[in-house]
């Protein structure tokens, strides 16, 4: 009876795994193509019913499991998207109409929530399958690899539908885009505004949300949820994703994690949406789009825009409490959610004790070592940078793109160019008009790029930080690297050096490269070009657009190479070499 039990779970567990599978499919063939096999009502009641047989698994699995403790995350969980389910059936079988909705999807809004929800079951099921990806006995580099890899296909598989551009588009150009998206860079070979529908505009956005956190990140917390428990081998494959060492925090550090992402998405598209003219949009719809796809751009450091001219747009240009927001999302995104975590921590342990000193009359503890010296390290480097593209960004501007502006809106466009080339890619002002000084500092700013276990790319603060802290160690003649009374070990400078070399050797790879394919094109603006692509920034002085398909494959390469980390994908392909057994003598090389 057990068995029998077992297997029944197992089979309507595959059930709707096939049933969401093929609800998935059937929503993207009918979205995506101009001729879909049935009419809009039709396929909408074939959902429908893909909708309740799901619901209907769901529930036997819910009823068959033992009760124990009704309270448990994966009980609640399931009991929610069962509840969830329910309510979407009742409301579309209502046959109710939000006003403007169908104005800004072109779908009813019984279609528009069954889309919604077949997706979100198909993400749940996905989610379920990748915790048992360890199984493959690949070191978690090279998942993490293949994972952006994967997406990127599958972004440009959903790019080339149809209904995804207003236009036919070439495989590179999709390619290019999603490569793009994944990566979170921002450069674009088509208009994001006017060659992309609607419907392609939602698969960019949703492809720098998974490329921004990671596509792991996202589908191991609903497949723990959904799934009960992470085995050892899953929390060995993600502790090297969040960066947490203790065992028992894995999945409560996920957790800070994405709620962290989603409450300052959803705060800046508040405040965007309460910063725009409304009558420069149809409506509330296009409205809301706008503010969600422009805050999460700017927290995933993505910098892409569904504006024809970026934020330079005629109307948004001026528009300077969007782009305090917009700073701010790309600072906190960039800053890494190591130093979040850590200042969390602090804060809420400052704060418990703080509470029980005034109403308990117990004498505070000090937590130790809270923020650690990578932290402060991170901190005080972005703190610097930011200070020195502010101060550059006001003077070197002063007679260029700051010339026609004054008090207010001369502080927000020097702040937020400061900002936007640590891997952002939003822009302000005219690239063209940059003066070549400024041009200079933002390849800097651009190169170092945001901070380890961020959203943002480039070659970190801490790896900078690093090697300048070693520079001035040796230029003393000091044996090792102090910071805060702490010794950096020496595996973390060979690291540094090596990113450092590695980075270099790329770049100059792919500025090589370029001008071997396009040898008409300026070299400051192939430089640019590529360091923009390495680093995951966005930003381009205008030859984006013109490059040939060559020089479009060396960007996609370098993207792809600049976002999984030149380091993590050398490690992935190379054998680890467990121990050295031996030791041969030790000279000194000559070196001035």
């Amino acid at each position: 009876m057990i068995l029998n039990k077992k297997l029944i779970k197992r089979i309507i567990e595959k059930v709707i795994l096939i049933v969401s599978m093929v609800g998935f499919a059937f929503l993207i063939y009918e979205e995506g193509f101009d001729k879909p096999l049935f009419s809009p009502a039709d396929s909408t009641v074939v959902l429908k019913v893909l909708l309740s047989l799901i619901l209907a698994g769901y529930l036997a699995l819910y009823f068959m499991r033992k009760w124990g403790n009704i309270f448990n995350k994966r009980r609640i969980a399931e009991l929610v998207a069962i509840l969830l389910i329910c309510m979407v059936l009742l409301f579309v079988f209502s046959s109710y109409k939000v006003p403007g909705l169908q104005a800004f999807t072109q779908l009813t809004t019984d279609r528009f929530l069954v889309d919604l929800l077949i997706a979100a079951v198909f993400l749940i099921e996905l989610s379920k399958i990748s915790l048992g990806i360890n199984s493959l006995q690949l070191n978690p580099p090279i998942i993490f690899v293949l994972s952006f890899l994967v997406l990127i296909l599958l972004g440009t598989f959903l790019l080339m539908l149809p209904n995804a551009t207003n236009g036919p588009i070439h495989m590179v150009d999709a390619l290019f885009t999603a490569t793009s998206a994944v990566c979170v860079t921002g450069l674009i070979v088509l208009d994001t505004a006017n060659d992309f529908t609607l419907f392609g505009q939602l698969i960019i956005m949703l492809l720098f949300q998974l490329g921004g956190l990671g596509m792991m990140t996202f589908t191991s917390f609903f497949g723990f949820f959904f799934r009960g428990k992470f085995s050892i081998h899953n929390q060995l494959f993600l502790r090297d994703f969040i960066n947490e060492d203790n065992f028992d925090q894995i999945f409560n550090t996920l957790v800070k994690v994405i709620i962290f992402t989603f409450m300052v998405e959803g705060l800046g598209a508040v405040f965007i949406y309460m910063s725009l003219d409304r009558s420069m949009f149809q409506g509330w719809g296009e409205m809301l789009f706008f503010s969600a796809f422009h805050s999460i751009s700017a927290f995933c450091n993505a910098g892409f825009s569904i504006l024809g001219n970026g934020l330079y747009e005629e109307g948004f240009r001026t528009n300077y409490n969007m782009h305090l927001v917009l700073a701010f999302g790309i600072i906190l995104g960039g800053i890494g959610f190591p130093v979040v975590l850590s200042y969390y921590k602090y804060l809420k342990h400052f704060a418990k004790g703080m509470f029980q000193k005034v109403f308990y009359r117990k004498s505070y503890r000090h937590l130790p070592r809270v923020v650690n010296v990578g932290t402060r390290l991170i901190l005080l480097t972005t703190g610097i940078l930011l200070l020195l593209g502010f101060v550059s960004f006001w003077i070197l501007e002063s007679d260029y793109t700051l010339a026609d502006k004054s008090g207010y809106g001369k502080w927000v466009t020097a702040f937020f160019g400061a900002v936007t080339p640590r891997t952002a890619g939003f822009n302000t002002v005219d690239m063209a008009a940059l003066s070549v000084p400024t041009v200079l500092v933002y390849l800097l700013l651009m190169w170092i790029g945001a901070s380890p276990g961020s959203t943002g790319g480039g070659l970190k603060t801490t790896t900078f930080a690093v090697a300048i802290l070693s520079a001035f160690s040796i230029a003393r003649g000091k044996d090792r690297v102090e910071f805060f009374r702490r010794e950096i070990a020496s595996s973390t400078l060979r690291k540094a050096f090596a990113v450092t070399f590695l980075s270099i050797m790329v770049i100059g790879t792919s500025v090589f490269f370029i001008t071997l394919f396009n040898r008409d094109l300026p070299l400051l603006s192939v430089v640019f070009e590529a360091v923009s692509a390495f680093s995951t920034v966005g930003l381009s002085l205008g030859i984006t657009s013109s490059l040939s398909f060559g020089s479009k494959m060396v960007l996609i390469l370098t993207m792809f190479v600049g976002r999984v980390g030149i380091l993590t994908l050398l490690i992935g392909l190379s054998r680890e070499v467990k121990n050295l057994s031996y030791r041969y003598p030790e000279e000194n090389v000559f070196i001035t």
